[in-house]
């Protein structure tokens, strides 16, 4: 079994990406991040990216609009933000509070600056094929892992665990496309599907992205299979301080023996959503700059 370093690979992107930001003129590229409220989660998100912003070389700029503020006042936000040009991308941290509507801020946010990528303009460019658009950065993380694993999914059955907008659906449309890396047989696998263990049983690679605390088991794993968790859960632990550990969606200890290559929860997919966020930063700000 091999484990595979998110974040040894995420730093080699930080690094790549710190090189071309140096040689880059005049004003470095920006980000702009809108957090909402004191979710702890987003808390501890936003410093991290904004931390690898910094070093990178990128400039970031936090904005930390009130708890209660309206979905038309959001929006005015944003539009400014947008009409900004010395702001390249701009990332709404997700979960929002309850009165706003996630899809409609993501679909507010400039699909020239959707550094997430959940815009649906850039959604459809996913589909399309179309490298102009920008991919959500945790599935374009889990196609770097991949990559730079030496994983190529030409001809080899993944089953995607989970069909959420931020993770399921778009890596499942990644691993189709018509590209070096890709071209994989992709099964979709959810809480409707039937007899999921004889599915997951099938796959060359199994990504978990269900959202639910160590929920593969080493029976729903083909041996040799590659297992990418991308599920970060809270797990009750009194021997910890913070009186929780953190787990994926698939069971390390039994499933580990199986794999023939594996990411850990943390330190596998997490590191390369920030890394694959600044790197579409730097692509907002070629793409806005060479207009």
């Amino acid at each position: 079994m091999e484990l595979i370093d998110g974040n040894l690979i995420a730093a080699t992107i930080i690094a790549e990406l710190k090189a071309e930001v140096a040689a880059l003129p005049g004003r470095k590229p920006c980000i702009a991040l809108v957090r909402i409220g004191d979710d702890p989660a987003s808390l501890s998100y936003v410093k991290k990216k904004e931390k690898t912003a910094a070093e990178i070389g990128l400039t970031s700029r936090i904005i930390l609009p009130p708890v209660t503020i309206s979905q038309t006042d959001l929006f005015a936000l944003l539009d400014q933000l947008n009409a900004d040009p010395t702001v390249d991308g701009i990332l709404v941290q997700s979960p929002l509070p309850k009165h706003l509507s996630e899809v409609a801020v993501f679909r507010r946010v400039s699909a020239l600056k959707d550094v997430d990528g959940f815009n649906t303009l850039n959604l459809g460019k996913v589909a399309q094929e179309d490298e102009t658009g920008f991919v959500a950065c945790t599935p374009a993380g889990i196609m770097e892992l991949l990559a730079r694993s030496g994983v190529d999914l030409k001809g080899r059955h993944v089953v995607v665990l989970g069909r959420s907008l931020i993770v399921g659906k778009p890596v499942a449309l990644l691993a189709l496309q018509k590209k070096a890396g890709a071209n994989a047989t992709v099964t979709v696998c959810h809480s409707g599907t039937t007899n999921l263990p004889a599915l997951t049983r099938q796959a060359d690679v199994l990504i978990a992205a269900i959202g639910r605390a160590e929920f593969v088991t080493a029976d729903m794993v083909k041996p040799g299979a590659v297992i990418i968790d991308v599920g970060i859960n809270r797990v009750p632990d009194p021997t910890k301080k913070t009186g929780y550990r953190l787990t994926g969606d698939v069971h390390f200890p039994s499933v580990s023996p199986l794999a023939s290559k594996i990411t850990p929860v943390p330190g596998g997919v997490g590191p390369m959503t920030v890394a694959l966020l600044m790197k579409n930063t730097l692509k907002a700000y070629r793409l806005q700059t060479a207009s």
